[in-house]
């Protein structure tokens, strides 16, 4: 359980990070289109802040996903040893559990939203 808690702090943390840089670009893209007068902005601040913290948040939850899967695939050797020693009544299933499939599926939210970053505007 403690690997997935570990997994449910970094699902916690990338999706902050992959939401605020998302919003960041959003809010400040439609203030400086409408609000801030011409040049009040570099034009490409808002879009380099927000894919960077779009970024770390991906290769956070990356690395957690890789982090869980070593985990859980040691603790699946070890009780299959127990198991075959017949010292505990059942090996673990291999189903992913609830925290695997959501940090899968905000892996997906956070490529999409680096791609909706990344060609918003052309070239960095």
């Amino acid at each position: 359980m403690a690997s997935d808690r570990t997994l449910m702090a970094v699902v916690r943390t990338s999706l902050a990070l992959i939401g605020f840089g998302f919003t960041i670009f959003e809010f400040f893209r439609k203030l400086s289109d409408s609000v801030l007068p011409k040049g009040a902005l570099p034009s490409d601040a808002p879009r380099r802040f927000g894919f960077a913290l779009i970024s770390l948040g991906i290769v956070l939850l990356f690395f957690g996903l890789l982090n869980h899967y070593h985990d859980s695939r040691n603790r699946r050797r070890r009780r299959q040893a127990l198991f075959d020693q017949q010292l505990i009544g059942h090996a673990e299933s291999k189903t992913p559990n609830s925290a695997t499939i959501v940090a899968f599926l905000l892996l997906l939210v956070g490529l999409f939203a680096i791609l909706r970053v990344g060609l918003s505007l052309g070239p960095f």
